[in-house]
């Protein structure tokens, strides 16, 4: 048996403390908040809660697995909701496109929406996908990165490095496929679950949207916060302890490999495992010896950070009629949009909140989230730059975040969803709130975004240069969201292996 210390207990870190615990390692999480989630996180105000982070869930069967791993059924813990429609979206000449949750609906809805053709050419892209989901599931998605050997995996026929078309861009793939460039904007919108550019991220990200309309979109009753707290009860359930309030200063190091974690009042937690589910850039850069992170912070230096995120919390009078749970309001010039995060094009060099941004609205019909049944309690997200006071956009400038906040309810107004009259609460959080919040550097969501064909071979991997020190989280391989970070945990366990 193992002393395992887990720093961080967002997702990825808690699903590693209810596996390693229940391989039979004495498992600390020890959490830098008062409350566990990191980036799923809750927020309650005059009545209304709001999850914080992620408000969709996809590949369920990832879940089902950590919990049937650690002790009972994910029904037991959780009421997992399969949503229908999945997803409305709203485009800038007036086009609406409700995209259902049953994958055999798809096509006719799209014809319907966008026009004969439509869903035979949406078809023909989602049955590459699969094909790319198929290749590169196993080897790249549930296997430890491990460079050269990696791509020896995903190169084992010609056939496959065809399908997966790694120098083509999602953009790219798009345009061989889709005719209709409502189409492709739908299509660019699976980048940012990675928080990348669709003109510079891999065609294999296609597979995301493939995933999700095979696997379909979910949600948690209650909130999706309380998948967090199921699975940090299924820790503590396999003898896991689990600690907030205790910020980690420093991994200890002794004879060159992990050996504890030092808290910021001093206190020593030994351990002869640690796992970390800090951001990578913020273990490598402040919680290492540098000459122990020379390596990795090399790589992540050659990485364009993921775009961060601008959020409003918004508990609303009243209802709103006909509203799916998840909404989507597309700009006329999406191109500009990226430009200005990622300060390229005619941003070059200088990123910039977007000025006709992309809305996300999240507005679940679930009584355990409002005050009353006249309310609403709304997450409204736009794409944002990172919080890189004197290199790019600085979030704590006096005034910009009401600003910004005025400037995409304007947004939303213009383009048929006004709820200005109606706001009771309003909570704004920016990409620095992400930031000191949850550690995240710059609040880049995803730590390294995957613009670039080598772009997934400079994240960090699970296994770490030091020991005895191991990644998990939206930072580390295999990548960012629910899904991912949770398959991250998976391979981290299996490196450890049971007591």
């Amino acid at each position: 048996m193992a002393r395992v210390a887990v720093v961080g207990a967002g997702p990825g870190g808690l699903a590693a403390a209810a596996r390693l615990a229940a391989q039979g390692h004495a498992v600390t999480v020890l959490e830098q908040s008062q409350q566990v989630g990191g980036k799923l996180g809750l927020l309650t105000v005059e009545g209304h809660a709001f999850d914080t982070g992620p408000s969709l869930v996809t590949l369920p069967q990832v879940y089902r697995d950590l919990f049937a791993a650690t002790g009972g059924p994910l029904e037991e813990s959780l009421d997992l909701v399969r949503l229908d429609p999945a997803v409305a979206y709203r485009f800038a000449d007036g086009t609406r496109l409700t995209f259902p949750g049953s994958p055999a609906a798809v096509p006719a809805a799209l014809d319907a929406a966008l026009g004969a053709g439509a869903g035979a050419q949406w078809a023909a892209l989602m049955s590459r996908a699969e094909h790319m989901w198929r290749i590169s599931e196993g080897p790249f998605l549930r296997t430890p990165l491990a460079g050269a050997a990696t791509l020896a995996r995903l190169a084992r026929r010609p056939a496959d490095v065809a399908t997966i078309a790694p120098w083509t861009s999602l953009r790219g793939l798009g345009e061989r496929y889709l005719r209709d460039p409502r189409l492709r904007m739908l299509l660019d919108r699976y980048a940012t679950y990675s928080g990348s550019d669709p003109r510079k991220a891999p065609g294999v990200l296609a597979t995301v949207a493939h995933a999700e309309q095979a696997y379909g979109s979910w949600y948690v009753r209650g909130g999706l916060h309380r998948l967090a707290l199921a699975v940090a009860e299924r820790a503590a359930e396999r003898g896991a302890v689990l600690r907030t309030g205790c910020a980690v200063r420093r991994v200890v190091v002794t004879g060159g490999r992990g050996a504890g974690v030092e808290l910021a009042d001093g206190e020593v937690v030994p351990a002869d495992v640690v796992v970390s589910d800090a951001d990578a850039a913020a273990l490598y850069a402040d919680l290492l010896p540098p000459d122990l992170s020379a390596a990795p912070r090399r790589a992540l230096g050659r990485a364009t950070p993921s775009l961060s995120g601008f959020v409003l919390l918004l508990g609303l009078r009243g209802r709103t009629p006909d509203l799916a749970h998840h909404t989507v309001l597309f700009p006329a010039d999406y191109d500009a949009e990226f430009d200005a995060v990622f300060g390229t094009g005619r941003h070059r060099g200088a990123p910039q909140p977007v000025a006709d941004p992309t809305v996300y609205v999240s507005a679940p019909d679930d009584p355990a989230l409002r005050p009353d049944d006249d309310s609403e309690s709304w997450f409204v997200l736009v794409n944002a730059p990172r919080h890189e006071p004197g290199r790019g956009v600085d979030w704590d400038e006096p005034g910009l975040a009401e600003r910004y906040a005025d400037s995409v309810l304007q947004v939303m107004a213009d383009r048929g969803l006004d709820v200005r009259d109606r706001v009771r609460v309003r909570v704004v959080r920016t990409p620095a709130d992400l930031e000191r919040d949850t550690g995240s550097v710059g609040g880049s969501i995803y730590g390294t975004s995957s613009n670039g064909a080598r772009a997934a071979f400079l994240r960090p991997a699970n296994a770490s240069p030091v020991p005895g020190l191991f990644l998990v989280g939206g930072s580390a391989h295999p990548g960012g969201g629910l899904p991912l970070v949770t398959l991250s945990a998976e391979i981290v366990a299996r490196l450890v292996g049971p007591a």
